[in-house]
């Protein structure tokens, strides 16, 4: 897996580099220093993920976040930052982000997300996982007929199963259906609801209480 990382203190760009260089799966292939430097490493190095801060001189994560999700779709974007402010985390998981951690999560915890993320799982800090459901609950004005007229019986299921963190193969095997297939419904349910990834589709089924 591919690996840029973001970040403005070069001692945590050098401190990740070299943790997750250690993991056989990962390659770091880049680093910034900040969003700019990122969506240009981004567009050159074709990362599959990249490990993003957010407060940053010049372009923060959020905006650096929003290009490379708009111009790289395939790209996906874990932030890791010290800052759990409501703004900040609502704002990153707007942007397309995939997940979100602090940096005093274990090192352990950050390569299971980065794996994991490249899977399609979400993983949020649970510092901040409470806010951000209480805020999805609070905005929860439409109701879940706004979502079945848009997708098919078996779409609503599956898009049931992405809200609970579920990959699409462990889908296919609920479902008992094929893993291409899933994705084939992944990619109409993204479709229809005018979303980015799986992480902003859970994020609408919770809001619209499917």
């Amino acid at each position: 897996m591919k690996i840029l990382i973001c970040d403005d203190q070069a001692v945590i760009r050098d401190g990740l580099e070299m943790l997750l260089n250690l993991e056989k799966d990962f390659q770091v292939v880049g680093t910034a220093q900040d969003g700019a430097e990122a969506v240009e490493r981004a567009a050159r190095l074709a990362p599959d993920l990249v490990l993003m801060d957010l407060k940053m001189p010049g372009l923060n994560g959020i905006e650096a976040t929003r290009q490379i999700r708009t111009k790289f779709p395939a790209i996906k974007v874990l932030v890791l930052t010290t800052y759990d402010d409501d703004e900040w985390v609502f704002d990153a998981i707007r942007a397309g982000a995939a997940g979100y951690l602090l940096k005093d999560t274990s090192r352990e915890k950050i390569v299971e997300a980065i794996r994991g993320t490249a899977q399609g799982r979400s993983f949020v800090d649970p510092s901040v996982a409470g806010k951000l459901l209480n805020q999805i609950a609070s905005n929860q004005t439409q109701p879940a007929s706004v979502l079945t007229d848009k997708l098919t019986e078996r779409e609503v299921e599956v898009l049931r199963w992405i809200a609970k963190g579920f990959t699409n193969g462990e889908i296919a095997s609920r479902l008992h259906l094929s893993e291409g297939t899933v994705r084939n419904h992944v990619s109409a349910i993204l479709e229809k609801l005018d979303v980015g990834d799986r992480t902003q589709a859970a994020i609408v089924a919770i809001r619209h209480g499917v």
